[in-house]
């Protein structure tokens, strides 16, 4: 799909049910779909769905982002994501809203042709996934004055990284949002620019509202959220409506007003020892320790069944990291750590699998950890 074609007028009046790549068969013929798109997405477990999002959904999400960051016609959005994921799509939806340009970086992945990029389109405006803006920073590379924020979405952006982004000039401004909400739910503000990186708490967009369960799970509702979820498998799709004006999540937060703390997946909690246990957490627990010697997204702690623990908690890193960094590391970790967050000893894969977008495939690590996918 040619992302421009979502920069047409054309397109956001077609009420045909569309989807940017991937859909197995056609795309039922619900009624409840006209003028919809439809997304893959498993979130960060579960099986794959189809998210259906109202093209007015898209549109409303895209206007909230561009207030927020003071989009003008004359700016120019860049856009260097998947445009078959929300986050990518939505950059499109903004730069169709805003009545300026989108850029599309047409290459496979590079820092050093990317930041060239932004100084030959004058890019004011982009949104890139926390292993981009890592590989900016691993490569030195200074921004160009011309951009104005990076909406950093897709994953957890650590604070070391995202402060030595600034330091080298990139804007970068955390996010928090899902595919359910047509992308952004809470982005910080260029106000933030002011002051030191710090990947939260991040302002919820006015367009949401919010609140939280007993156990700390956030619950919203708004005009960009999802229609309702497609399942099914090749021509055997089946709609099922979203029947409640809040949408229960499973991320838990912090919520202080219109201000949000994401805290972690309730459903990445694990048992050991009877206690819970999150292996996120004790992952940027090893970056700490590390002091930012570890690269985020080329290790992970994965919780494997064990008959007296329930779980064991192994840490798992990508070939080519340096051994003496992981054994200190460790070493540190134990020091400092009860005795249900102990890791096992690690074990190192040639490569960890990822999502386009960058994100680990747990579920594929534990696979192989356990020995029903081959390791590499």
């Amino acid at each position: 799909m040619d992302p421009l074609i979502l920069t047409t007028l054309g397109f956001w009046n077609d009420p045909t049910s569309f989807t940017p790549g991937g859909f197995s068969g056609d795309i039922p013929r619900y009624s409840e779909l006209q003028g919809h798109v439809l997304f893959q997405t498993s979130g960060s477990s579960g099986n794959p769905k189809w998210i259906a999002l109202s093209k007015q959904a898209l549109l409303t999400s895209a206007a909230a982002v561009n207030r927020h960051l003071d989009v003008r016609p004359s700016s120019h959005w860049g856009l260097a994501l998947p445009s078959h994921h929300v986050g990518g799509f939505g950059v499109a939806a903004r730069a169709f809203d805003a009545g300026c340009p989108l850029h599309v970086f047409g290459l496979r992945w590079d820092p050093l042709a990317f930041a060239g990029w932004l100084v030959n389109c004058g890019i004011t405006h982009t949104s890139l996934v926390p292993t981009q803006v890592h590989d900016l920073v691993a490569a030195g590379l200074r921004a160009p004055a011309t951009l104005s924020a990076i909406v950093v979405g897709g994953g957890h952006l650590d604070m070391e990284t995202g402060q030595a982004a600034r330091s080298l000039g990139w804007p970068v401004l955390a996010s928090y949002g899902m595919t359910e909400a047509a992308s952004q739910i809470a982005t910080q503000g260029l106000d933030s620019l002011e002051i030191p990186y710090r990947p939260s708490p991040i302002p919820l967009l006015p367009i949401w509202q919010a609140e939280t369960s007993a156990e700390q799970l956030l619950r919203i509702t708004g005009p960009a959220l999802f229609s309702g979820v497609v399942v099914g498998s090749s021509n055997s799709w089946v709609f099922h409506p979203r029947e409640q004006e809040w949408y229960q999540t499973q991320d838990r937060v912090l919520l202080a007003g219109q201000i949000l703390t994401p805290i972690g997946r309730a459903d990445t909690l694990i048992k050991v020892l009877g206690e819970l246990v999150d292996p996120e957490k004790i992952e940027r627990e090893l970056l700490y320790l590390s002091d930012g010697m570890l690269i985020p997204g080329t290790y992970a702690v994965i919780a494997i069944p064990d008959a007296r623990a329930e779980h064991a908690l192994v840490p798992v890193f990508e070939k080519g990291a340096d051994p003496d960094v992981i054994m200190a590391t460790l070493v540190a970790h134990a020091d400092q750590s009860p005795g249900f967050c102990r890791l096992r000893a690690p074990v190192i894969l040639e490569k960890l699998p990822r999502s386009p977008l960058g994100k680990l495939r747990r579920a594929e690590i534990q696979a192989r950890l356990l020995g029903n996918s081959p390791c590499e």
